[in-house]
């Protein structure tokens, strides 16, 4: 979410009963429909998702499985939106997450960012960016399991903390900080020998350069075990930008400084807003890449888009 450091303490926006989604096709480029290429990505379809809910939209993180997209927005609601046959959107669920951090009516206690999931066992993973925390949650968001705050994140800024973080096949978890003392032009990150909400964890401090003005704002292990990564940047003209890049976990050194590799950019007249979540699935052996935005809970000049890519060559 763009947010000041006051905006914190509010009240939290809670989902009411409201589950219809309309879920609109969008063109990549509406000035050239036939536009589907760029960079490395492949634009397959994509769609504006609305719904009269206050509290509807504001996605900051995602999971996609080949029965539903499970959006988490940054106040600690979900969406589930069944996916049908051709990629149809269908019924919709909405939800809460069972427990957190503190108080479960202030926005600062539910600001959840990032999430990631273990294929195997289904268990998920939430970063709650305000309290530096991590929990970890039975499949489907059933139950709390555990939380932490890993004392490797105590002192990242309160708006800045848990961005991204992604479950990598190899058991260990990528976070990565849009802030944190860092050397210019970087980010603080950390790389878990294991499950971060486990005290035995141990953690590895580096550094992250994304690109120039951008702020990461999700990340997810392609199947090579390299990361892909989303970012943002805000301007004023144009008003979102949005960049893709790969980042290898075997260049990572303790306190080294990582950089990473571009691969597309989202820019007008592109569909690109405030692009906070990012999700990878397989299908007939191609790699997908999901990409969808955070509105600000229905800020009249933003929107929330929900984008579907084939990672062309493995993003080689």
């Amino acid at each position: 979410m763009l947010s000041g450091d006051g905006e914190t303490s509010m009240v939290r926006q809670v989902l009411g009963p409201s589950s219809a989604v309309s879920a609109i096709p969008i063109p990549l480029d509406a000035s050239d429909p036939k536009r589907v290429r760029v960079g490395r990505l492949h634009y397959l379809k994509g769609w504006r998702l609305e719904n009269p809910d206050p509290a509807f939209g504001s996605f900051s993180s995602m999971l996609v499985s080949d029965e539903a997209l499970l959006l988490l927005n940054d106040a600690g609601g979900y969406v589930r939106l069944a996916r049908g046959p051709g990629d149809t959107i269908g019924a919709a669920k909405f939800g809460d997450l069972p427990d957190g951090p503190g108080d479960p009516y202030l926005k600062r206690n539910r600001d959840s960012e990032s999430m990631t999931v273990d294929p195997r066992t289904g268990a998920i993973w939430v970063g709650f960016e305000s309290r530096n925390a991590i929990w970890r949650y039975a499949p489907g968001l059933a139950r709390a399991e555990a939380g932490r705050r890993p004392p490797e994140m105590r002192k990242w800024p309160g708006n800045a903390g848990a961005e991204a973080m992604a479950r990598l096949s190899s058991g260990r978890f990528l976070v990565l900080s849009e802030g944190g003392k860092a050397p210019p032009g970087a980010d603080a990150a950390l790389l878990f020998d294991r499950d971060p909400t486990d005290p035995a964890a141990k953690a590895t401090r580096f550094y992250y350069r994304p690109p120039s003005g951008f702020r990461v704002t999700d990340a997810a292990e392609l199947p090579d075990g390299r990361v892909l990564v989303l970012h943002r940047r805000l301007g004023v003209w144009p008003l979102f930008t949005a960049k893709l890049s790969i980042l290898d976990p075997k260049t990572i050194e303790r306190d080294g400084l990582a950089s990473d590799e571009e691969i597309a950019t989202l820019a007008p007249p592109l569909a690109v807003d405030n692009m906070e979540a990012l999700a990878i699935t397989r299908e007939e052996g191609r790699i997908i890449v999901w990409i969808a935005s955070d509105d600000n809970f229905g800020t009249p000049f933003q929107k929330s888009l929900l984008l579907k890519f084939v990672l062309e060559d493995g993003g080689r």
